[in-house]
């Protein structure tokens, strides 16, 4: 049986090139809804250069959560580099990116 942190894991490597999830969207199909905090845990603990894609999470408002010094800066780029487009306002267009 899967860890919840091996569940979240696995979700999130679902996640297409060129989308993004949010935290609570990856709860929901890690099998724990209404747990997006756990999965902000599972994430944080990643460095930057894991095989899981964590750059494709964002908050629900479309945002990027503050990740450490300049994890932000990162996520962004690394969000960029696979076409995805931020307003003005830093925040995604998830009804065009979202998966």
């Amino acid at each position: 049986m899967k860890t919840a942190f091996e569940r979240i894991r696995h979700a999130v490597r679902t996640i297409p090139e060129g989308r993004v999830s949010t935290y609570g969207a990856v709860a929901d199909r890690a099998g724990m809804p209404g747990q997006a905090r756990i999965v902000g845990w599972a994430l944080a603990g990643l460095d930057h250069e894991s095989d899981v894609p964590w750059h494709r999470v964002i908050n629900s408002r479309g945002g990027i959560s503050v990740r450490g010094a300049g994890g932000h800066l990162v996520q962004r780029a690394l969000l960029e580099a696979e076409g995805v487009r931020f307003d003005a306002g830093g925040v995604v267009d998830l009804d065009r990116y979202g998966w």
